[in-house]
């Protein structure tokens, strides 16, 4: 059995779900469910909000009772999250499901990340993550064009056949989840609080700042498209351009990136050169009104710097958190997502549709600023551990 193809399997199967719900997501829940763009927002948002509160416990469940199965249970709980999006008609259950598809994402991605550390040997989790964050983002491109055509359609049946196809991935991935090896689970600490995260500052400090820094994650999806159609006057398909450069980047490039990473020391210093390089990507898109070929130019740095980023936190938040409580670390440190899914969208729009050029220029310094940051957090975790 090989372990790794499994896990990049399982990976592809529901990143193609992912895509196609990214891409047909909000036209499904105006047209087919008939909210309105505030209901949508505020429901989602609250999903995720409560999915960010329920990772820790639920990575917890998945360092005590075993990864594997908790990461099967809660895949199966996402598909049915989605397929019940298809019989949402009203706000409230909208809200409701919302809640459960935050929930049951969020405590995946913990449980997935606890699996991995229990099934690959700390040098090498790094590269493994890396390997299937490159199967990610080939699965995301694979359901955005199927998403693309139903929106092409623009028909009821489009869309629930997508959203069907989406609990079906999770289904397939929870299959493929079985065949890995069982990790046993942790053994219970008697002395000591049970969730021990929530109490480890200099761990809440790294995951803040990589939350800071996950705020560029709105930019090519929200943000660089409504600054495209207000201030410049490249065509709309350009859009489409710049995703492909960042999808492609990293399906290409980021094994490559990660490979320079072999401990603390050099993920640090790939965290402050992402926080540079996302700066640099600001500046270059605040230029964009004066030619659109400067898009093209910062969505190349911002895929750099995304990737750099990547591979420099994934091994911080693995070496920096006990063997036997990955699960409930994973699950906190993942909590960034879910505040960058949550806050960046209003923080970004208001800060570069509101302040033009300074306003890229802001956002830049928060990145730069953030990254120059990671290196003394982690230098005061280790510090506490070696004490």
């Amino acid at each position: 059995m090989n372990t790794r193809r499994i896990l990049a399997q399982a990976q592809l199967a529901n990143s193609i779900g992912d895509g196609v719900y990214l891409v047909t997501s909000a036209f499904y829940f105006a047209r087919i469910v008939g909210l309105s763009a505030t209901e949508i927002g505020l429901g989602l948002t609250l999903g995720w909000a409560v999915g960010s509160v329920a990772g820790v416990p639920l990575g917890h469940l998945a360092d005590r009772r075993g990864p594997r199965g908790v990461a099967v249970l809660l895949a199966v709980v996402t598909a049915t999250a989605v397929a019940s999006f298809l019989f949402v008609r009203s706000f409230a259950p909208f809200v409701l499901v919302a809640c459960l598809y935050g929930t049951a994402q969020t405590g995946l991605s913990a449980a997935r990340q606890a699996l991995l550390a229990g099934l690959v040997e700390p040098a090498e989790r790094t590269a493994v993550r890396a390997s299937l964050q490159a199967t990610l983002n080939g699965g995301l491109a694979v359901g955005a064009g199927l998403g693309g055509v139903a929106l092409h359609l623009d028909t009821a049946a489009a869309y629930l056949s997508l959203f069907a196809l989406d609990a079906l991935s999770f289904l397939v991935a929870a299959v493929l989840l079985v065949r890995l090896p069982a990790v046993r689970p942790a053994p219970v600490v008697s002395d000591g609080p049970r969730l021990a995260v929530l109490r480890d500052r200099p761990y809440a400090l790294v995951t803040l700042i990589n939350a800071v820094l996950l705020f560029y994650m709105p930019l090519l999806s929200l943000v660089v498209p409504l600054w495209v159609a207000a201030r410049t006057s490249a065509p709309a398909w350009v859009v489409s351009v710049l995703l492909l450069i960042n999808t492609g980047g990293v399906l290409l490039f980021q094994v490559r990136v990660a490979r320079r990473v072999s401990g603390l020391r050099d993920a640090t210093v790939e965290v402050r050169q992402a926080g540079a390089v996302m700066f640099a990507a600001c500046a270059v898109f605040a230029l964009s009104p004066y030619g659109w070929g400067f898009l093209l130019a910062g969505a190349a740095l911002l895929v750099i710097g995304e990737m750099l980023l990547a591979s420099g936190a994934w091994e911080i938040s693995f070496s920096l958190a006990p063997d036997d409580r990955q699960g409930q670390y994973q699950g906190f440190f993942g909590t960034g997502t879910a505040v960058a899914r949550m806050l960046g969208p209003v923080v970004l729009t208001t800060l570069v549709l509101g302040g033009g050029t300074l306003g890229w220029l802001l956002t830049g310094a928060m990145f730069v600023t953030a990254g120059a940051f990671m290196t003394p957090a982690v230098r005061w975790a280790r510090s506490l551990e070696a004490a």
